[in-house]
């Protein structure tokens, strides 16, 4: 598709998302925020009163159930729409006040941990053991009483919900300034009479995996360099949020920020610490690869942008109805069930923003709620690696799909250590199926790049960012100040140290790289959850492939389970143990595998 980003307003319809399926115009959202003030009135008038006994508690919790899922679905419609144009102002105050009343929803229902932890746990095991009704809630109650010692009181729980609307201003106004501020000088390819090329955040996919080393290297350039023209007012929002990381860390009496972030999900520290060390057992890996390149591109020095130059003359174009047919294909061993909704999602639900348009986020996402069907946003430019993005957001979807439709609101949502199981794992039943359905040598080099892409961005990229984390969060932690250029440093050295002596490190555009992940790393420690993540998807899809018996079975119960399990446990429940490193061992292997191939095919 052309390059060429037209208006939100110009994009074809069957190619945006349903955002109207939520609420059919601006001014049922309208009520429904009145009517969800209302209901925060209502759940707030059982504030003090859980102690009256099982049946008030289990009313409470109805109530707040019906708030919840109200105001999730007033934020999701908020979002839909300033998603897809950040520039877009109407859109962005409608954001403004959906986030605004999120904030005030966290505030009203505050109270419910502290009051049942004052009734302590011989009264709440009584409940459960009296009240037939209160059995969905032994899970919740088990993880509440974990926590107890990082819970405050009802007072201060009220004061931190009303926090997390001004503790997204740090992250929402690096993604403003990312999406909607930036200004991108174009692409110039080679040749004295080619047009220049836009980039934009919707382009870029395309742009640093062209053929031509002049459009890679100036889309590349122009892209660090609008960041580096505002790194100081993106490390000041870096290090408001990496600071409300520590702020809540220390009210809630935990050990380090990393701890902060592990330990409410039951997650031993040591399973970050076992995934950075595999990471860096195995950087020869990524070092031979570097090298493989090289040789084939046939450069004396390769650099960054280079590290998605395509390795033949022709690259397949995958067209989006191609992508749709074989991702349903690919996913067919998991059942008729799965696969019909997966359909029933990609052509007739709407569930997907197609292409690329002005004032478009970038990256790609997956959202909603209970009470919504999930919504994938992407800009897809008609290539292997569009499809692989395809299949990866559309097993989010499908976990929360499964989830929605299985547990109850209050396990309805399953947590940052699983979410990318389910993505990656989608995209590994479909490359599987491609390698053995495609046998074109340049579509088969073509599905390998995309997986050495994919593992680049989960098994190097993110490590490598978890490290970064890792070190801003222990320096705020010692009182130490956080800049543009410590940060920059910081990061080069880290990369420099991946790319071995294969790769040509441009310093202060590979040192800017924190600035690119707007929302990443104000999710305290998420990345290295994208390491794991393709781990444990790796090992699950091996297992059904292999067609082991109860593998399938043992999968759509671990996506079914939402969060009625703990993380771990789930994946256990899948087949799978992440508490060892050998998954993530298993998946360097899967890793070298495709070096292998590559070689076999290219030298």
């Amino acid at each position: 598709m052309s390059l060429t980003l037209p208006k939100r307003s110009e994009v074809d319809e069957t190619y945006t998302w349903d955002a109207y399926s939520i609420f059919a115009s601006d001014e049922q959202w309208e009520a429904a925020i009145a009517q969800a003030v209302t209901q925060i009135d209502t759940v707030t008038a059982y504030q003090g009163r859980l102690a009256e006994g099982a049946a008030t508690f289990l009313a409470a919790m109805a109530e707040l159930e019906k708030l919840a899922t109200l105001s999730g679905k007033i934020f999701i419609y908020a979002s839909l729409f300033w998603a897809v144009d950040t520039a877009d102002q109407t859109a962005t105050a409608r954001y403004g006040r959906a986030r605004g009343l999120f904030g005030r929803v966290q505030a009203a229902t505050a109270f419910v941990d502290p009051e049942l932890l004052a009734l302590g746990r011989p009264v709440l095991e009584s409940w459960l053991a009296d009240e037939p009704g209160m059995a969905i809630y032994a899970h919740y109650l088990d993880s509440l009483f974990k926590r107890q010692a990082h819970i405050r009181s009802a007072e201060v729980e009220e004061i931190l919900g009303q926090l997390s609307d001004v503790f997204r201003t740090a992250s929402s106004t690096h993604s403003v300034l990312a999406d909607a501020d930036l200004t991108f000088a174009p692409a110039i390819p080679a040749g004295d009479n080619a047009d220049p090329l836009p980039v934009a955040q919707g382009t870029m996919g395309a742009l640093i995996t062209h053929p031509d080393r002049e459009v890679r290297r100036t889309s590349f350039e122009s892209y660090a360099d609008a960041y580096l023209a505002h790194k100081n007012s993106m490390a000041n929002a870096l290090s408001a949020g990496i600071k409300q990381d520590v702020f809540n860390m220390r009210v809630r009496g935990y050990n380090s920020s990393l701890e902060a972030s592990l330990t409410p999900n039951h997650i031993p520290v040591q399973v970050f610490h076992n995934t950075i060390d595999t990471f860096r057992r195995h950087l020869p890996t990524w070092h031979r690869y570097w090298r493989l390149r090289r040789q084939v591109l046939g450069y004396d020095q390769l650099h960054v942008y280079d590290i998605k130059a395509p390795l033949t003359a022709t690259r397949p174009a995958v067209p989006y109805a191609d992508a749709v047919r074989w991702i349903v294909a690919g996913m067919k061993p998991l059942g008729h069930d799965y696969v019909a909704a997966l359909e029933r999602g990609l052509r007739h639900e709407r569930w997907v923003d197609v292409y690329p348009n002005q004032g478009k986020r970038s990256g790609a996402f997956s959202t909603g709620v209970k009470g919504t069907h999930p919504f994938i946003l992407m800009s897809y430019s008609d290539d292997v690696f569009s499809l692989s993005t395809l299949a990866h957001e559309l097993g989010h979807s499908m976990h929360s799909y499964l989830a929605w439709q299985n547990q109850p609101f209050i396990y309805s949502r399953y947590t940052l250590f699983v979410a990318e199981v389910a993505s990656n794992f989608n995209q590994a039943m479909v490359r599987d199926f491609l390698l053995r359905t495609q046998q074109d040598p340049d579509f088969q080099i073509a599905l390998l790049e995309e997986a050495m892409s994919n593992y680049h961005r989960y098994f190097f990229i993110m490590p490598t960012l978890a490290r970064f984390e890792l070190a801003i969060h222990e320096q705020v932690e010692r009182g130490q100040a956080l800049t543009a250029e410590s940060m920059m440093t910081l990061m080069t050295d880290l990369f420099r140290e991946g790319y071995g002596d294969e790769m040509a490190v441009d310093a202060d555009r590979v040192g800017i790289t924190w600035a690119q992940f707007p929302t990443h790393l104000y999710s305290n420690f998420y990345v290295y959850q994208y390491t794991t993540g393709i781990a444990g998807a790796n090992a699950l899809a091996r297992r059904v492939l292999a067609g082991e018996p109860g593998a399938v079975e043992a999968y759509l119960a671990f996506l079914r389970a939402g969060n009625s399990l703990y993380p771990l446990d789930a994946l256990r429940l899948a087949g799978v143990d992440m508490t060892s490193p050998e998954p993530v061992e298993a998946a360097f292997g899967v890793l070298a595998s495709y070096v292998d191939r590559l070689e076999a095919l290219l030298l």
